[in-house]
């Protein structure tokens, strides 16, 4: 299977993908952190090549609810940023999954198919995930674990700081490439 993961500089979920034998690959305007193909350029310049899914995690600065008092300030930059997602939304990929925190694609665009915790997926952390999907099924949790730390909200302020709320835990990127790799 091709699998485009877009606005991915980990390459955490690009990798449980090859592992699993897929040609994966991530896409980012940031090099990736990790040695495995990657894309660095805009996602809209080749979501359109041919992938057979897509895995999305567009950027939640402007559209996350957890920064709504600055919504109003920021309206220009939240209008590009839905339109980012709906371009996601509207690839001609045939199965699509756009991840993102809370946020007012919720309202703006449609509510999400599936919410769903790290905790579920093994990893003892806290982290309201919303999936919204295209031609995919929800994920069954695999392995529900005690620990809800909110390690996402505890980050400490600093130049990383975005980078490390973003990164997708190993467990969903492994819940991922397990449950649609073999669609």
């Amino acid at each position: 299977m091709r699998v485009l993961v877009a606005c991915e500089f980990s390459g955490i979920v690009r990798d449980a993908f090859t592992e699993r034998g897929h040609d994966a690959w991530s896409c980012d305007l940031l090099e990736s952190e990790r040695v495995g193909k990657h894309y660095q350029c805009y996602v809209e310049d080749i979501m359109d090549e041919g992938w057979d899914l897509m895995i999305a995690h567009p950027p939640c600065t402007h559209l996350a609810v957890s920064g709504a008092r600055w919504f109003k300030d920021k309206q220009a930059e939240q209008k590009e940023a839905l339109l980012f997602v709906y371009r996601l939304m509207s690839a001609t990929v045939p199965r699509i999954c756009i991840e993102n925190p809370i946020s007012v694609i919720s309202t703006k665009i449609r509510k999400p198919d599936q919410i769903i915790q790290p905790f579920q997926f093994g990893d003892p952390y806290q982290k309201t995930t919303c999936l919204w999907l295209k031609n995919l099924p929800k994920l069954v949790p695999t392995n529900i674990v005690e620990g809800r730390e909110q390690k996402c909200w505890k980050e400490s302020p600093g130049p990383d700081r975005w980078k490390n709320r973003s990164r997708t835990y190993e467990g969903i990127a492994n819940a991922f490439a397990d449950q649609w790799g073999n669609l």
